[in-house]
């Protein structure tokens, strides 16, 4: 007898364990399912929020892909009409500020482009007023559009004005264009100080070291003695 109801003991003892571990686990499920009543909007929201997100981007990349793709189709309209001399009524104003709207780089390009068309159609002013209409330019051609600028103003007689634009010491074409306006002006000392500083950022080689060379002499300078490394 003892032993039975030892070993009913145990049957009973397990049972309650099982029971408990049901209880605990039927506990877990209700808490898992009321958190998930609870949270179930802030999910969805979550969702939506993380699919409108990369909707919102797919659509931006989109719009920023079609309108690179504009910007570059006008350029080349334009620029193809400049080269066949086709010179736009506004002097370029509507076409220069719609590409610049969507890329400066290639606004500042265009305007380049137009104005060597006007000047090669003999519309110098026009020119000017093209390059001097350029604000925020690309750094990596700010050096180039003023030293055109700076090429129709002392063609202008401007050489004073054009002056102010050449300050670069380190770009041989700045310098070049700086002993031209100073050529201009009559400096002549002035001038060939700017060539010889130019030579001497010139290879030898370079197309670019004879026409300085030629400007020097006739400023009254000497050329500079060349080694031969032969």
């Amino acid at each position: 007898m003892v032993r039975v109801t030892s070993v009913s003991q145990k049957q009973h003892g397990n049972s309650f364990m099982a029971l408990d571990d049901l209880l605990d686990e039927h506990e877990q499920s209700e808490r898992v399912r009321t958190w998930v009543r609870s949270n179930a909007l802030g999910l969805i929201g979550g969702v939506a929020l993380g699919l409108g997100a990369i909707a919102g981007w797919q659509w931006w990349q989109g719009q920023q892909l079609q309108r690179g793709m504009a910007v570059n189709g006008r350029y080349a309209e334009v620029v193809k009409n400049y080269e066949a001399g086709r010179l736009p009524s506004d002097k370029g104003r509507a076409a220069l500020e719609q590409i610049g709207k969507g890329n400066a780089t290639l606004a500042t390009l265009a305007a380049l482009q137009l104005a060597k068309a006007q000047t090669e159609a003999g519309k110098r002013d026009d020119a000017i007023a093209t390059l001097r209409g350029l604000h925020d330019l690309d750094p990596d051609l700010r050096a180039v559009v003023r030293q055109r600028l700076a090429r129709l103003l002392v063609d202008a007689g401007k050489g004073k004005e054009a002056l102010s634009l050449l300050d670069d010491d380190k770009n041989p074409a700045m310098l070049d264009a700086r002993g031209d306006a100073q050529f201009a002006l009559g400096e002549r000392g002035k001038a060939q100080e700017a060539y010889l500083k130019a030579l001497a950022l010139v290879d030898v080689g370079d197309p670019q070291h004879r026409l300085l060379i030629l400007k020097l002499i006739e400023a009254g300078g000497t050329p500079p003695h060349t080694e031969d490394k032969t």
